[in-house]
């Protein structure tokens, strides 16, 4: 008679488990990325579209789904790979879209079939990882929904989605050409900042309440057309928020609403309740919004710039209470975006993100520290961004192809360094603003637990150090702490690291003049990136990349990495 609750309790979970398996699914799509005219902002310019839709059409799936992608390389002259933003890629490492770190560039005409399960739920988006592919408009969004029978800590009554971008009119060739230049050209800040793939250059919503400013028409063009969020009274709606931009750091408000933060990363905070939010390129969060207001009006969502000097006017939306006309102008001016160089504002948001309780804790120690100083500094004449004094440039094969296969010239002899002088004064422009190129592949072993420390220091010029959203392929981390000025690794620096309840994330930003300290455990074998998600400066080599227990990685897809020395070693016979 003892056996019989052995007995019932695996039946029960046998059951469980077929149950899942059935529930979970694989949802597929047949995508063609090309080149098409488009008016994002109502001024006609070539973009990179999927399907002739711009922003690509977006995923939807279910914890546990596996989603497979058969992408068409349809641009003319240039290769394309998608990455899959947030998604954490386990156990298909060649699935994660960065050209040359985990496959091979898709060529023109040629298909690659991207297949991987969305393991959690939350809120993501993809976007290109080839050049400055983003920038040209390769994005859209991936939500992930819960499994089938589970919950979210959190009550809503309808959902609404915005992905927030920045857009030049000046062409991504054009502004790549221009970083590389000597003297560099800088690509400068972008035309408008653009709210679900549309926005109005040169004129705006609120043009009434804004002396000198041309009115922006309702109607006409539907490519920027002005976005309206319908809404119920009284009824609490998930607004899911990502942000893809190429440069710009972005403040959300809605006129006389509060909006409580609740998800941040694809993964669960503690409610926190603000008037306004910073979000950052590479972020993504869910907040909760009650229609609680007067409901004869609708009220204004405003998109600003936060950490440069903004020359790029704020996107505007409408929230529309219905019985309202989508287009009705609320009375009153849009809430105004904090002051660009206000960090104690940024810092206060930022520093109240926690983890809902019941996420797991960090591990109380780390097996390895990796110091990372960010600096701009120059190579024969041309700018570069480098870490630790070296520029991140990319191969012609693919890492998780070359190191798969034991390449004797995947990597450098030299490996790049954990740390930085303590003597390197963050406050002054480098004394030594030479600097060099290279791999900085971090090989980390299987299972240990890393301690990265972002560090960030004054640019070239006096008396700028500037904003930078770093984004780790692959995992998340728990974001430990924030400091001022130099980290000296001291008491006093331990003191400020959250160990209970730090929230777990995978882009993290550093203030300027400050350091920022995360912690991830190794356990995802695969070739990571780990980088400013700052189109220009990764472009510029802000960047480095994890290379973890690539024995344990799995056979490696012979299309996903067959270019460069791999596809020679591939033709002699070698196996991945």
């Amino acid at each position: 008679m003892r056996l019989l609750p052995v007995v019932f309790f695996t039946c029960c979970a046998l059951l469980l488990a077929l149950h899942c398996a059935e529930a979970a699914k694989a949802r597929h799509f047949k995508w063609e990325v090309g080149n098409m005219f488009w008016s994002p902002d109502c001024e006609e310019k070539v973009l990179i579209g999927i399907n002739g839709q711009f922003p690509g059409p977006t995923i939807r799936a279910k914890a546990g789904d596996t989603i497979v992608v058969e992408l068409k390389n349809g641009l003319h002259t240039e290769g394309v790979v998608i990455h899959w933003h947030g998604i954490r890629q386990i156990g298909t490492p060649w699935a994660d879209g960065t050209a040359a770190i985990s496959q091979c560039a898709i060529n023109p005409e040629e298909t690659f079939t991207y297949r991987f399960v969305v393991d959690k739920p939350g809120t993501y988006f993809y976007h290109g990882h080839y050049g400055m592919q983003r920038a040209a408009g390769l994005y859209g969004s991936l939500i992930v929904d819960v499994a089938d029978g589970e919950e979210e800590p959190f009550k809503y009554d309808g959902e609404l989605n915005l992905l927030l971008s920045d857009w030049y009119h000046e062409s991504i060739y054009n502004q790549m050409v221009g970083l590389s230049a000597s003297p560099m050209r800088w690509i400068g800040e972008p035309q408008s900042l653009l709210i679900n793939g549309r926005g109005q250059f040169n004129c705006s919503l609120a043009a009434a309440h804004t002396p000198g400013t041309k009115q922006c028409t309702a109607g006409g063009n539907k490519h920027c057309a002005p976005v309206i969020l319908p809404v119920q009274p009284n009824k609490t709606y998930r607004l899911r928020i990502s942000s893809t931009t190429s440069l710009a750091s972005l403040n959300l408000a809605i006129g006389n609403h509060k909006l409580t933060v609740v998800e941040a990363d694809g993964n669960y905070v503690e409610p926190l309740v603000v008037d306004d939010m910073d979000i950052y390129s590479g972020d993504s969060y869910s907040v909760l919004l009650t229609a609680d207001q007067d409901p004869s009006s609708n009220y204004w969502i405003s998109i600003g710039v936060r950490g440069r000097n903004p020359k790029t006017a704020p996107a505007l939306a409408l929230l529309n209470y219905r019985s309202n006309r989508g287009f009705k102008l609320p009375a009153v001016a849009p809430p105004v975006t904090p002051l660009w160089n206000d960090t104690a504002h940024s810092k206060n948001f930022t520093y109240r993100i926690r983890a809902l309780a019941g996420t797991p804790a960090p591990p109380a120690t780390s097996d390895r520290r990796i110091e990372l100083l960010n600096t701009q500094n120059k190579i024969d004449g041309h700018i570069k961004w480098s870490i630790n004094n070296v520029s991140l440039v990319l191969p012609a094969t693919p890492y998780l192809g070359s190191l798969k296969l034991g390449l004797k010239t995947a990597l450098t002899a030299a490996r790049p360094a954990d740390t930085f002088g303590r003597a390197y004064d963050v406050t002054r422009p480098p004394s030594n603003p030479n600097t060099t190129t290279g791999d900085n592949v971090y090989v980390l072993h299987h299972n240990t637990t890393v301690d990265v420390v972002l560090q960030n220091a004054n640019a070239l010029a006096h008396n700028v150090s500037e904003v930078h959203p770093w984004h780790l392929h692959g995992h998340d981390f728990w974001v430990l702490g924030y400091g001022e000025g130099a980290y000296k690794g001291d008491a006093a620096d331990a003191a400020r690291l959250n160990l209970v309840n730090p929230p777990l994330r995978n882009t993290a930003v550093i203030f300027p003049y400050g350091w920022t300290a995360l912690r991830f455990v190794a356990d995802n074998p695969g070739v990571w990136a780990f980088h400013c998600h700052i189109e220009p400066h990764l472009h510029m080599g802000m960047g480095v990349i994890f290379a973890e227990a690539i024995d344990r990685v799995g056979k490696v897809p012979r299309e996903a990495v067959s270019c460069g020395a791999t596809a020679t070693a591939l033709m002699n016979g070698d196996h991945l």
